[in-house]
């Protein structure tokens, strides 16, 4: 099972960027997937998500309103679109997938990508 994140990179203050998760090894359409972001000096943090059977999504409230996740189920690919982007959002981003029900807890998740960067300049 791999999730291989990619999409990172340097951008300014306003700017946006398209992360992207190719996800391999087993059919990942009935499970939750999504991203978790860990910054310099901080915890992880929860950032958004998409069930696989509802497609519903969540995000972190520090997202919302200027991120959208979505998934091509055809592709075992998610995405997590990021608009207005702040110097606050430069992290590294993790790709994630877990069980059927969604969480923010970290601990739900049992397959992890490698992490792609994001370094937003102000």
């Amino acid at each position: 099972v791999q999730l291989q994140a990619s999409g990172g990179g340097l951008v300014q203050a306003g700017g946006s960027l398209r992360l992207a998760c190719a996800a391999s090894g087993r059919p990942f359409n009935n499970y939750v997937m999504g991203w978790f972001r860990q910054a310099p000096g901080k915890e992880r943090e929860f950032v958004a998500a998409i069930s696989g059977t509802t497609s519903n999504k969540y995000y972190a409230d520090s997202v919302k309103g200027r991120s959208t996740i979505s998934r091509d189920s055809a592709k075992n690919t998610v995405y997590l679109q990021m608009n207005s982007l702040k110097p606050e959002d430069t992290a590294v981003y993790y790709c994630v997938c877990g069980g059927i029900v969604y969480s923010t807890s970290q601990n739900d998740y049992n397959y992890w990508g490698q992490g792609t960067l994001v370094t937003v300049s102000s």
